[in-house]
């Protein structure tokens, strides 16, 4: 009987060691210490037909980007030489190659694991490599290319390249540590204690590893394990405030220095951080502690992502019960534009109400957050007259368009379809656009969801029949040939549910119609400011070449998105709040 006790403890105890053993202690994550302010890391590799299908969604893209990034490096070398050649550098070895090659060249594992993690608020990236000696070659072209080498060091015969700011008070430093890349920004005059943690020679007592944050975080939300990310706002505020982070310092000691030699005040006035700053901020935590996020679904036709942010328990009472009766708002919309957005102004009325009180009979004393003592003040007077009818009861809107044609240069963008106004008073909404138009006092609406068109003298600027209708709880307008058949049905939409605040519909070509509109207004307000510009009005000594620039930097963002818009076919997504804060989702489907 002792013999089996004994083989049956010797197999717990393997079992357990098994479990204990499984994890990588020279993954990333296990350098991540466990009171990190922020990460962002994955837990697993991606397959080879999803990996493939976004590498290829963003080889489309690279060359769009990259002209960016050109015209960036080109306007930063008339006042930053030095680093618009390494940026020119860095453009150089992606120039012409696809992300896989560049990876390639460069000894990067793109079927590996990475982390990006704080040092107190200090960024620390670390990320696999395939072949170390490949990416040392790869910094050596940048190198090259940059004009110089990059300062060496050593600590304790760990050898790694840096760059100091002496303009920012900090440091780059970049290392190959075993099979892995590190870079990360510190204090100009990091201690070796820092230096030696930033490179994983010192691990944490305990990491974010060993705490199995980021699984019990993807667990908990849906996350699936190729990208999770969490800010710590109940360590990132107060570090940041409280005047005990020195990367935070460092910063913040190189813009005082810089200040003092313009205006003369001493810099030891400027460093003082009151004991308050640091209350202060811990209070404003304690509201939001936290945000997350992580994917849900990935693979080559979907790409859906969870934004979580935890709120205080007060917040989440005030508006995860709350049933917003906005036509609409209860299920997912179907036009190629459908918006729903929830505004129960008697709710958000008294909720903001609230708070200012909150901050009235508490102020902020911190000099840095003195500002919002007066913000929350204009808050609450501004609760206080929401109350006024019509605006206090209202519910929410909807904005639905079926067609968006973006229009020429000499045309204004047309489009067709409704717009609902969701409200507990109708009549009274309807009554206050009587007394604003007196054509609007001729309609006679009554609350069955039936359209009566509008005067032809009040379309007539639309080009386009409109009609209105009413219903319980919203007023309705449809725009363009017919629409009004469609407003009965969308008055009596169903409303949502409990904590419901948002739902978005989009399909790819109403997404490529918007993108074509707002370059081309991009355009034409570069094309008016470049010739006010070269007006007799001009300044001696302006730059005439500034909006050219800023219209080839434009024409490349906007050249960018087009080419994610032929990829996409449609965008949904939606906000609510529950017990544990705000969540937002978001679903692409792609072509």
């Amino acid at each position: 009987m002792r013999s089996t006790k004994r083989y049956l403890a010797l197999g717990i105890a393997g079992v357990l060691l098994a479990a204990c053993g499984h994890k990588d202690k020279d993954a990333p994550l296990a350098f991540v210490p466990a009171d990190t302010p922020y990460v962002v890391a994955n837990l697993d590799v991606l397959d080879d037909d999803t990996r493939k299908a976004l590498l290829a969604q963003a080889d489309a893209q690279l060359p769009s980007q990259l002209e960016q990034l050109k015209s960036t490096a080109n306007d930063m070398a008339e006042k930053d030489a030095d680093n618009a050649r390494l940026l020119k550098a860095f453009i150089a070895e992606l120039d012409g190659k696809t992300i896989e090659a560049f990876a390639q060249n460069a000894g990067l594992n793109i079927k590996g694991r990475s982390a990006f993690y704080g040092l107190g608020l200090a960024p620390v990236l670390r990320f696999e490599l395939t072949d170390a000696n490949a990416f040392n070659a790869f910094v050596g072209r940048l190198e090259t290319a940059y004009g110089k080498k990059l300062d060496t060091a050593t600590v304790d015969g760990q050898s790694y390249r840096k760059h100091v700011s002496a303009e920012a008070g900090t440091q780059v430093i970049l290392a190959v540590v075993g099979k892995q890349a590190v870079a990360a920004v510190l204090p100009a005059d990091a201690p070796q204690t820092v230096l030696r943690q930033a490179l994983g020679m010192d691990r944490p007592a305990k990491s974010i590893q060993d705490d199995d944050r980021l699984e019990k975080l993807a667990k908990d939300k849906g996350y699936k394990p190729w990208a999770i990310g969490q800010l710590d706002l109940t360590r990132a505020l107060p570090l940041a405030a409280g005047g005990k982070d020195p990367f935070f310092n460092a910063m913040h000691k190189a813009h005082v220095e810089a200040e003092s030699a313009k205006t003369g005040e001493p810099v030891a006035n400027q460093l003082q951080v009151p004991p308050s700053c640091e209350a202060d901020a811990t209070r404003i935590a304690a509201r939001v502690p936290s945000i997350s996020f992580g994917y849900t679904k990935l693979d080559t036709k979907h790409q859906d992502l969870r934004w979580d942010v935890a709120l205080a328990d007060d917040i989440t009472k005030a508006f995860a019960g709350v049933k917003v009766e906005l036509p609409g708002l209860g299920a997912a919309g179907t036009a190629p534009f459908d918006l729903s957005l929830a505004l129960p102004v008697a709710s958000l009325r008294t909720f903001w109400g609230a708070q200012a009180d909150a901050v009235a009979a508490k102020p902020f004393s911190c000099p840095a957050l003195v500002d919002l003592n007066d913000g929350f003040a204009k808050l609450g007077q501004l609760a206080q007259q929401a109350a006024i009818p019509p605006f206090g009861d209202l519910l929410g809107v909807r904005v639905a368009l079926d067609s968006f044609d973006a229009g020429g240069e000499a045309s204004a963008p047309k489009f067709t379809g409704r717009v609902v106004v969701g409200t507990n008073n109708p009549a009274a909404l309807l009554a206050m656009g009587k007394l604003a138009s007196p054509a609007i006092a001729q309609l006679k609406l009554a609350q069955d969801g039936k359209p009566v068109a509008l005067p032809q003298d009040m379309t007539a600027a639309l080009g386009q029949p409109v009609w209105a209708a009413m219903g319980e709880k919203a007023v309705a307008l449809a725009i363009g040939p017919g629409e009004d058949g469609k407003l009965g049905d969308m008055l009596k939409a169903a409303s949502g549910d409990a904590g419901r605040m948002t739902r978005l519909h989009l399909n790819g070509d109403m997404y490529a119609s918007w993108i074509k509109a707002m370059a081309q207004k991009s355009e034409r307000i570069a094309a008016l400011t470049s010739s006010m510009g070269h007006g007799e009005g001009s300044a001696e000594g302006d730059d005439e070449a500034a909006p050219q620039k800023a219209a080839e930097r434009s024409k490349a963002q906007f050249e960018t998105m087009r080419q994610q818009a032929e990829h996409i076919k449609a965008i949904d997504g939606e906000m609510h709040v529950e017990n544990a804060g705000l969540v937002f989702t978001s679903q692409t489907e792609l072509k």
